[in-house]
């Protein structure tokens, strides 16, 4: 796969550039990541406050790449079963059913248990096979002829166990099934992995990982991000906007407001033909920021003061 895309991730800087072209504005930290990752072939994970761009940036690199998106969602109690593979058991009645009627022609003629027993081994027996083998997200992944961009999200959700379970697919791109033996990638795949850091992972995920950390957007930066994912937002009211995302994120919040709630925000803002922000609208709209009552409760009281300190 990265043979394939050499022109597209000749370098950091077109990355970057591609990326925005795309509507991705992204850091010159993450394109370096992302550079780094498709040419070493080692998974990136890629960590940070919830709502910053990370699931997004897996979906911007396959759509980049031309390559599918295999997404894993993360979950306790998320197994083996659910990620890699699971047995097609109604197919494999089936060929039970069809093994019991061709029996007697195999083992016809057979003199003695020996004879009976040799036959019955020579006999192709495929109930374990890839025939009857339904594949998860990690299988399909290693699967894929032409390479994928593979998004474990959230892994940070997910028990020890399973992150323990990943380990050989992150070191070597490949996965051992016990009734087929070690199946390895076709291709080998871009794999993100994406932590919102709600419990500390391992050292033995970390060591085999590339690591990126997306914090919340300088003013600078989220203010391009708006530019480019809210059309028609006036200028003077986008920097209003990041001014007052910025000082919320300073305050003491339970959840401060993440890049995609700005997003939402100002198309709202749009949307109501907001020209300039001033208390009424942000009382009327701070729901789409803070999702705790107790957030918007210590919010509301220091609106004009937030208003105030724009001028």
């Amino acid at each position: 796969m990265i043979i394939k895309h050499q022109e597209k991730i000749a370098s950091p800087e077109i990355i970057q550039s591609r990326y925005e072209a795309l509507g991705y504005i992204c850091s010159n930290s993450v394109a370096t990541a992302i550079y780094l990752a498709c040419h070493l072939q080692k998974p990136i994970l890629i960590e940070g406050p919830p709502g910053v761009g990370k699931t997004e940036l897996a979906k911007i690199t396959a759509a980049y790449l031309n390559a599918p998106l295999i997404r894993m969602q993360c979950y306790e109690g998320l197994d083996e079963s659910k990620a890699l593979y699971e047995w097609k058991y109604g197919k494999q009645l089936l060929y039970t059913q069809v093994l019991k009627e061709q029996l007697g022609d195999v083992l016809r003629g057979a003199k003695g248990l020996d004879e009976s027993i040799t036959r019955l081994h020579e006999f192709g027996d495929i109930f374990y096979s890839q025939e009857f083998l339904e594949p998860r997200p990690l299988l399909q992944a290693l699967q894929s002829e032409d390479g994928a961009v593979l998004l474990i999200d959230e892994i940070d959700k997910a028990d020890q166990e399973f992150e323990a379970f990943l380990l050989e697919l992150l070191s070597d791109y490949q996965v051992s099934i016990p009734e087929i033996g070690t199946v390895k990638a076709v291709s080998t795949p871009i794999v993100m992995l994406t932590s919102n850091n709600t419990r500390e992972l391992g050292d033995a995920l970390k060591r085999r990982c590339l690591h990126l950390y997306i914090p919340f957007p300088d003013a600078a930066l989220e203010s391009r991000i708006l530019a480019t994912q809210v059309e028609g937002l006036d200028a003077q009211l986008r920097e209003q906007i990041v001014a007052i995302i910025g000082k919320l994120r300073d305050m003491p919040l339970k959840k401060s407001p993440a890049v995609s709630e700005t997003i939402d925000w100002a198309r709202a803002l749009l949307l109501l033909n907001v020209a300039e922000l001033d208390s009424h609208w942000v009382k009327e709209t701070l729901n789409l920021l803070l999702k705790f009552q107790d957030d918007i409760e210590l919010v509301e009281p220091e609106i004009a003061a937030l208003l105030k300190s724009l001028r």
